[in-house]
């Protein structure tokens, strides 16, 4: 059974602030290819959700670096995959603990 992917409104404000600044400061190629990443790699949390390690930092929560910079924090049930933030890498760590407080 293939689950559900849904984003927290978090992660829709990270990935739209993302994907402006990508597209502002370096190219729409660039945003186009991130994209890409990020797709690829919810079909993989689709498909195989335990194929990530869990996080170190945020208990219950699994991590999957789409690039370096930015990481996908899920957590999942049998049904659906809730991705609670996605978070820019170069940030402070513990700014991490507020993303993930929703």
């Amino acid at each position: 059974m293939k689950r559900a992917i849904r984003l927290s409104r978090r992660a829709m404000k990270n990935l739209d602030s993302l994907l402006v600044y990508l597209e502002e400061e370096w190219s729409t190629k660039v945003k186009h290819d991130f994209v890409q990443k990020l797709d690829k790699s919810l079909k993989q949390i689709q498909e195989l959700p335990d194929s990530f390690p869990e996080s170190d930092n945020i208990r219950g929560l699994r991590k999957c670096v789409v690039t370096k910079q930015t990481t996908v924090f899920y957590k999942y049930s049998d049904t659906t995959i809730y991705v609670v933030t996605i978070f820019d890498n170069r940030q402070n760590p513990k700014s991490l603990e507020r993303e993930t407080k929703e």
